[in-house]
């Protein structure tokens, strides 16, 4: 074989490997929109819980009418997201939402609930 005949093989081979490069470029803009498109669900979710609990705490110190958990659960429809989980211990609330992302559950926890005793000064009780 001639080096003539080699490089007349080759025809149509570019056409090929661009065709392939194609295909990986639009695979990683597939890959990276859905991965960033995850994080936002995520953090919707984060912030619908933090939102849920606070409102869930007011209405357990009092400062808004109703129960904690139908506060939390308004609070969380508001922002697109079920309440799937309520618990009250004492004077703190936590709550967990979730909502759907494709074929995935994404959850978020948060807890609220009046800010802890601050310790004396010296770490002395009096």
């Amino acid at each position: 074989m001639t080096i003539r005949h080699r490089l007349s093989c080759d025809r149509g081979s570019s056409t090929v490997v661009l065709a392939g490069g194609l295909v990986a470029l639009a695979v990683l803009g597939v890959v990276l929109v859905g991965s960033h498109s995850a994080l936002a669900v995520r953090s919707r979710a984060a912030g619908a819980a933090d939102a849920s609990a606070l409102a869930a705490a007011d209405a357990l110190s009092g400062l808004v009418a109703g129960s904690p958990c139908d506060r939390a659960a308004a609070t969380a429809a508001a922002n697109g997201v079920g309440v799937s989980e309520c618990l009250v211990t004492g004077a703190e609330v936590t709550i967990e939402v979730a909502t759907a992302f494709g074929p995935f559950d994404v959850r978020a926890r948060a807890t609220a609930g009046p800010p802890p005793v601050p310790a004396p000064p010296g770490g002395r009780v009096p």
